[in-house]
């Protein structure tokens, strides 16, 4: 579903395209956005009024756009001169859509209304794959996965906790209908899974272990581990390193894909505070174009930590 967004070392089919030319009008419009340093600094937005029949992540980005290419136009090199370094610079452009890599190069990505595709220029040592970001929200809740709505399923480990009870409300304001389940229920219907729980209640959700392997496993930039009899939050930087311990009342907003038929959103904390901090971080406002967020006692902070330049 999402597992091309990689590295020059296995990125030959990437590229970008936008729906501006001939073709049956589809209704509703697309955006395109172009970042750098895991999207803590804007670079541009765009965006396409209507999206037509064959527009493509492509002819989007070159509609607006300074692009180079390479690989016979398959794969992104360049946008507006910030140009990829490959395998030794080890930082190059990555793009998703509605949060999530793409399956295939954007010259063959066809847009659909309402998508929120993310260009990001960063680097990749930390995390060569990061396959699903928390940036494009309200999406993928609202539009779902190339072009496919998707129920969506709050699990909750305290159905009737004032965390719980926030992430639904925040999910409700910004339009996103999901029903209810307990932690861990399973189910052969396909869903997007939003888990409000403590750590390492969350675990119960076999994927989220991930996030005690690090960023080259979750792909996301920060770790729970257990020592000494005390579970801490790491804060990790771009290459996967510790940066520092979180306080106590941080709480984390993250997104793993597991697998290509997968995707769970995780609202999590060591404690309770810090679990209604992350709940109330699922705001648009905070989580635009982040990786992952942690949700600080001082205030929300995207991750990795650091630039990352």
């Amino acid at each position: 579903m999402r597992r091309l967004a990689a590295c020059s070392l296995a990125l030959a089919l990437l590229a970008g395209g936008c729906g501006l030319g001939e073709g049956d009008e589809e209704r509703g419009g697309a955006t395109i956005r172009v970042t750098r340093d895991f999207g803590k600094q804007r670079v541009g937005t765009m965006r396409v009024r209507q999206v037509r029949e064959g527009d493509t992540v492509m002819r989007a980005l070159r509609s607006r756009f300074e692009v180079k290419t390479r690989f016979g136009g398959r794969f992104v090199q360049a946008i507006d001169g910030v140009a990829g370094k490959g395998p030794e610079g080890r930082r190059d452009w990555f793009y998703f859509v509605n949060g999530s890599e793409a399956s295939v190069g954007a010259a063959e990505y066809d847009l659909s209304p309402g998508d929120v595709v993310q260009w990001d220029y960063r680097r990749w040592d930390g995390a060569m794959r990061v396959p699903a970001i928390v940036g494009a929200f309200p999406e993928p809740f609202k539009g779902g996965l190339e072009s496919k709505r998707l129920p969506v399923r709050v699990e909750c480990d305290d159905a009737k906790s004032p965390p719980c009870r926030e992430a639904k409300r925040r999910l409700r304001r910004a339009g996103i209908r999901a029903s209810g389940a307990s932690l861990g229920t399973s189910g052969a219907e396909k869903v997007l899974r939003v888990v409000v729980a403590r750590w390492p209640g969350a675990r119960l959700v076999r994927a989220t272990a991930a996030l005690e392997q690090g960023p080259g496993q979750s792909g996301v930039f920060a770790r729970f581990a257990a020592g000494g009899g005390t579970r801490r939050l790491h804060l990790l930087g771009p290459n996967g390193e510790v940066v520092r311990q979180a306080p106590p009342g941080t709480g984390l907003v993250a997104a793993l894909s597991p697998r290509e038929d997968q995707l769970i959103w995780l609202v999590t904390a060591l404690d309770r505070r810090g679990l209604m901090a992350a709940a109330r971080a699922l705001a648009s406002r905070v989580l635009r174009d982040a990786y992952a967020v942690a949700a600080t006692p001082r205030g929300p902070e995207s991750l990795p930590v650091g630039s990352g330049r």
